[in-house]
């Protein structure tokens, strides 16, 4: 993906970022269609990390368009963000949840289950992917982790975010109606 991609509001970013496709090669390529995702704006967003300004976890927010910002939630889950708009002014986008596409055995070894729901919620994606605090700052532009050109989604549901402290009330979070990859 073109780095002008990310160069713009989170908004934007996480409604178009929709069927696009997470990629991770590791020696097999694992890959997924994003079907799920949630905008943070910066310091005016109550539930950005940014909200009180830049510390040492969320700095990568501060970076370049297309950079990843991984943070664990919870003391377990790691989350992948990438970065929106332009550096110096902190907003991104959660990937919450992505449809399998490619080396779905590896995701359910990575997961340790049998199951289908491999990667419907952030903890559960990157776990599958085995995405960690490593890949914090990775260029998701290009490279081994990466975000790949996709499909345009016409069916977008916009909803309130999940789980957020502040801004509950702001619909925010985009996912593909009748997705079932989609977090419940």
């Amino acid at each position: 993906m073109r780095r002008a991609f990310f160069s713009r509001g989170p908004e934007t970013v996480a409604r178009e970022l929709l069927g696009h496709r997470l990629v991770y090669e590791t020696g097999e390529r694992l890959s997924g269609r994003v079907v799920e995702t949630e905008a943070y704006h910066g310091p005016d967003d109550p539930a950005s990390h940014a909200s009180g300004g830049k510390t040492e976890r969320n700095s990568p927010m501060f970076e370049k368009p297309g950079t990843a910002y991984i943070y664990v939630s919870y003391g377990i889950h790691r989350m992948l963000n990438v970065v929106t708009g332009e550096a110096g002014e902190p907003s991104a986008v959660l990937i919450r949840a992505v449809e399998p596409l490619e080396g779905i055995e590896r995701m359910k070894e990575n997961r340790g289950v049998e199951r289908q729901e491999l990667c419907n919620g952030p903890g559960k994606l990157t776990e599958a992917f085995r995405i960690s605090e490593e890949h914090n700052r990775t260029d998701l532009t290009g490279g081994d982790l990466r975000i790949g050109e996709g499909e345009e989604v016409e069916d977008v549901v916009e909803d309130t975010r999940i789980g957020v402290s502040g801004g509950e009330d702001m619909e925010l979070r985009f996912y593909v109606k009748g997705n079932r990859f989609v977090s419940r």
